[in-house]
């Protein structure tokens, strides 16, 4: 056999395409991250296995700057009047150490902090005091949560509370008055324009959050008459996360675009217009419009964002907002592994040569041997239907009583090897039979993982989410196996059994066989939202 190189092992797990220059892999097969870029120092992944705790400061900075730089690049380029100034959603990673460095990597470019809960609000407030830094208040607003985010002001925070349910405005001016501070107000504008991939359904004119245009102009017309119209400075809205395609950003971009200009003609002075999240993260690699995927990139992200408020404001002569994004994914997600180690692995070994049968054996058992025997690449869908179709016919046998459990077992020897034979020649195919096509899973491994895809990994279960998956070391070898994985739970949606692709999805991931040592896996780009998922999403507790 030919020998297996690393370079060969990068292009099968995908790691230039999905890794963003943060990952690659050694000489020696181990997996290296590269915590400020290509170029920069390396950390061999498999030497700090042990003390790992799955967190890379150094990425979360980087991510800063490079957001960050790409909004400059653009508003430079296209001569834009305002500024861009991010915030971090907190419910995308609310871990300690993760929301205090994102504070202290991004003050020298402002960045700010979205919440969504009133706990979030006080977390806001302990940690961020970077001066033009917002806090921006989304998410169901009663009473106690408005006035902490009055008071704040009085902090000298820059506290943003955005409206997005009608019946919130007059919580918000009865709060204003009795504690005599006018607030920063935004409103949510639920936009007619969906966005796209999974998460489209949290975007469109009947999403759960946002106010429509009727509601819109009652807001502003209550603001005028209550004396308030100066405090409505922001459009807020949010097309949906992890939006895939540039197109659902670009119109949406240009229907937010319109109504700011509208308000402002209506004389509220606004100043901020926050584009919401939906900066995605290219999972598998691809560059695609797939739901693991995204077909832009973040400049080009920045570039349509800029471009498409400069054009409509100075079409209708109304002077340039301060951007804010409010990116949670697309900042932390390349900051996290989850490594497990395998502790065993179960699967279908067949023999390559099988036994003959003898003369007295049993006529399915002759039957099958000559099945396995006239396997070729031409017949091979046919000669897979002759093993199951005999395989059904044996149990049935041995469940009413003509085969004992010796024959049953000789019985199945022969036809998973049968299917072991058509595996080998179906790898070959240009094109694979859909009855084919089942049978990689079927003879997939099992690697028992230690770990709780429940606690680690909610959305691979909850909404099929696609993280690349890959050994962290060994990588030096050609990998002779195809497996999934399970965890050590008891539940049986405890398992991992669907793998990035740059063409598809895989249903089997290559794997390295057991040699008695400890082997690792590492499961990247988790650090949006699957910590806090498995944990407190929100900071509300349990029901």
């Amino acid at each position: 056999m030919r020998a297996w190189t690393v370079r060969e092992a990068a292009e099968l797990y995908g790691i230039p395409y999905w890794g963003g220059e943060y990952f690659s892999v050694s000489p020696e097969g181990d997996m290296l991250i590269h915590p400020n870029g290509p170029g920069t120092s390396t950390v061999n992944l498999p030497a700090l296995v042990e003390e790992l705790r799955g967190r890379f400061s150094d990425i979360l900075a980087s991510r800063v700057r490079h957001i960050s730089d790409c909004f400059a690049r653009a508003i430079r380029e296209y001569s834009y009047q305002g500024r861009y100034r991010g915030v971090y959603p907190i419910k995308v990673n609310q871990q300690k150490q993760v929301v205090e460095e994102l504070v202290n990597y991004g003050r020298p470019h402002h960045l700010g902090l979205e919440v969504g809960s009133k706990p979030e609000l006080l977390v806001g407030l302990a940690l961020l005091n970077t001066p033009e830094a917002l806090i921006i208040c989304n998410g169901y607003k009663d009473r106690a949560y408005m006035e902490l985010a009055l008071l704040a002001q009085r902090l000298g925070r820059y506290v943003v509370i955005v409206i997005d349910r009608p019946n919130e405005l007059d919580t918000l001016i009865k709060a204003s008055r009795e504690l005599g501070i006018r607030p920063h107000i935004g409103l949510r504008a639920r936009l007619a324009t969906r966005g796209a991939g999974k998460w489209a359904e949290s975007s469109g004119d009947r999403s759960k959050f946002g106010l429509s245009a009727e509601e819109l102009v009652s807001v502003v017309n209550r603001l005028r008459h209550d004396d308030m119209l100066d405090c409505l400075e922001m459009l807020h809205f949010h097309n949906g996360s992890q939006v895939t395609a540039i197109r659902a950003h670009k119109d949406a971009f240009r229907e937010a675009s319109h109504i700011f200009t509208e308000l402002h003609a209506l004389g509220a002075p606004m100043r901020l217009l926050d584009v919401g999240g939906g900066l995605g993260v290219d999972y598998d690699g691809s560059q695609t419009n797939f739901h693991s995927s995204m077909n832009y990139t973040t400049q080009e992200y920045a570039y349509d964002v800029v471009s498409a408020i400069r054009d409509i404001c100075d079409e209708k002569g109304v002077p340039h907002p301060d951007i804010v994004t409010e990116a949670g994914r697309a900042l932390v997600s390349h900051a996290s592994v989850l490594i497990f180690d395998v502790l065993g692995v179960d699967g279908v070994r067949t023999a390559t040569q099988p036994v003959p049968p003898g003369p007295d054996e049993p006529k399915v058992i002759q039957q099958l041997h000559e099945v396995w025997g006239s396997i070729s690449a031409r017949n091979v869908l046919e000669s897979y239907n002759d093993a199951l179709q005999l395989k059904e016919e044996a149990t049935t046998s041995f469940s009413l009583g003509y085969l004992d459990l010796q024959t049953r077992a000789r019985m199945e020897e022969l036809f998973w090897a049968c299917c072991e034979k058509s595996m080998r020649i179906v790898r070959e195919l240009e094109y694979v039979p859909e009855d084919l096509q089942r049978l990689e899973r079927q003879l997939a491994d099992t690697y028992y993982g230690n770990f709780s895809v429940f606690q680690s990994l909610p959305d691979s279960w909850a909404m099929k989410q696609l993280f690349p998956v890959l050994p962290i070391h060994r990588l030096d070898e050609a990998p002779s196996r195809r497996g999934t994985f399970a965890d050590l739970t008891c539940d049986s949606d405890g398992k991992v059994n669907q793998f990035i692709d740059r063409r598809d999805v895989k249903s089997v991931l290559e794997l390295h066989a057991p040699n008695g040592r400890p082997y690792y896996v590492g499961v990247f780009l988790v650090g949006a939202y699957q910590e806090t998922l498995g944990e407190m999403h929100n900071l509300f507790g349990d029901t």
